[in-house]
């Protein structure tokens, strides 16, 4: 027993070793002082500085430390999911609220632990604990689970886990939970302990995500992708999109929005300006009008402040594929995580065209995901002069080019000027909406090869890891044969 404590104690440290780094917070807004952008990422030496909610103080203070492993989040997204007093019943979030007439339904509530969460001794490492790449929530794994509430709760049981939230997730069709870690083990170790449980099918870290808006005139697009302007129409074409809320009285979503969903609902919405910029670019109608005026957005808020979780994503997704979409548009970045894949890849079986922002974060940058997972069409940005965004990521995965720079669109405060990704893909799926009108009967697989196919290179010959198969090029999409 002695020997297999030492085993057990040396894996520990072992693993605490393989967590992430701590990544940059990215954030939408162009005014935050450099003080408060390190008081977002909880830097350590900003760690003094900075009161509960990521901002700067007035004054000096003790300086602060930073736990090592894994990130420090906005104290926004660490509020989504607070951890109860020792013995109280886990909070369950509600599922999100929507204003559609999806089938969406609430879960029961999470079954309460009878007291307070205790590790069991001797809890083996079913396999090495593994590094983790990329942003995510420090006390906490999504795990997707074959039984109901009761294996659940004897799972956590076993592992010493607290049940904060479970459903059925329709992509993934099974059973996804997180669980929180309330002893402080690192999320590495506690994923390669629960795969010792045959009646956990996948485990993940509950990553972070981020939007695509760079910091930064009339809407060149049209006519930089073939589209005209006067015949363009998304009529009736169903286009979910996954972003931060909308101001739904902007006059360019007037009748453009036929349901919402709120994934957060608990977390105030402060931010506007993106989702409106996002569904606007898609389908907005009058002077700032749209690729596809007539199309029906569902739209699920997923966002505050630039940032969401896996978790709440999941929630999006799941909601969106209920709404019976086309299109689900995704213009955020962040790591590989394979719930995520194996929900995007259900998705696209299912007949949905998925499209997503390429990133934002440079030529060095690692892939995005979801734009690089297959099937997903990854959109990068381009500007008046077909010039690459030089903030765009770079790599294999990039699949199509569209404007993406210095743009007008709608957004919470009547219209902006606007840059990034997150909008070249909000281009892209307009313009495929405009191909599902022409051909309802269209597969996903044949408009993919279709932009494939007719994109106007750019760059080296043929396929490349900046414009991908090049410029979107609509009207020869439209035209090809299948």
């Amino acid at each position: 027993m002695a020997a297999k404590a030492v085993i057990l104690h040396a894996a520990l440290l072992a693993a605490a070793a393989f967590v992430a780094a701590p990544a940059s917070a990215q954030t939408n807004d162009p005014n935050l002082t450099q003080k408060q952008l390190d008081c977002l990422d909880r830097t350590t030496a900003a760690g003094g500085d900075c009161d509960k909610d990521g901002g700067a103080r007035n004054g000096g203070a003790t300086p602060g430390t930073a736990t090592g492993g894994a990130v420090f989040l906005p104290a926004l997204i660490v509020d989504l999911f607070p951890n109860p007093p020792a013995g109280a019943a886990p909070q369950t979030p509600a599922n999100g609220t929507s204003s559609s007439n999806g089938s969406g339904t609430t879960p029961p509530p999470a079954p309460a632990p009878s007291g307070p969460v205790t590790v069991p001794q001797g809890l083996n490492l079913a396999e090495p604990p593994r590094a983790i790449a990329g942003e995510f929530v420090p006390d906490e794994v999504l795990v997707t689970v074959d039984g109901g509430a009761g294996v659940v709760q004897q799972i956590a049981n076993s592992f010493g886990l607290q049940v904060r939230s479970q459903r059925q997730s329709l992509l993934l069709g099974t059973t996804l939970v997180r669980f929180g870690i309330t002893d402080g083990r690192p999320v590495g170790v506690v994923l390669a302990q629960l795969a010792a449980d045959g009646r956990t099918q996948r485990r993940e870290p509950n990553h972070i995500y981020s939007l695509q808006q760079a910091a930064g005139i009339v809407n060149y697009a049209f006519e930089r992708i073939a589209l005209d302007a006067k015949q363009a129409s998304g009529e009736n074409v169903r286009v979910a999109v996954i972003d931060t809320g909308i101001d739904d009285r902007n006059p360019a979503l007037a009748g453009v929005i036929a349901g919402q969903y709120d994934a957060m609902p608990n977390v105030p919405i402060e931010k506007r300006d993106h989702g409106t910029s996002v569904d606007g670019l898609i389908a907005g109608v009058g002077p700032l009008e749209g690729m596809a005026p007539g199309a029906k957005i569902y739209h699920a808020r997923a966002f505050e402040g630039g940032k969401s979780t896996m978790d709440v994503i999941l929630s999006a997704l799941d909601w969106a594929a209920e709404q019976n979409v086309r299109i689900i548009n995704m213009s955020f970045v962040g790591p590989k995580n394979d719930l995520l894949g194996t929900a995007c890849r259900n998705a696209r079986a299912m007949g949905m065209v998925l499209v997503a922002a390429a990133g934002n974060n440079g030529p060095k940058a690692p892939y995005g995901y979801p734009a690089a997972f297959d099937g997903v069409i990854a959109v990068t940005a381009t500007d008046a002069k077909d010039g690459l965004m030089p903030q765009a990521n770079r790599g294999a995965y990039v699949f199509i080019s569209a404007p993406g720079v210095e743009m007008v669109a709608p957004s919470g405060a009547g219209s902006d000027v606007v840059t990034g990704t997150s909008f070249a893909a909000a281009i892209v799926s307009g313009a495929i909406a405009n191909l599902i009108h022409a051909a309802p009967d269209r597969s996903a697989d044949d408009i993919e090869k279709a932009l494939a196919a007719t994109a106007k290179d750019l760059g080296p010959k043929g396929r490349d890891s900046d414009f991908g198969y090049g410029l979107l090029d609509i009207k020869a999409a439209g035209a090809a044969k299948e």
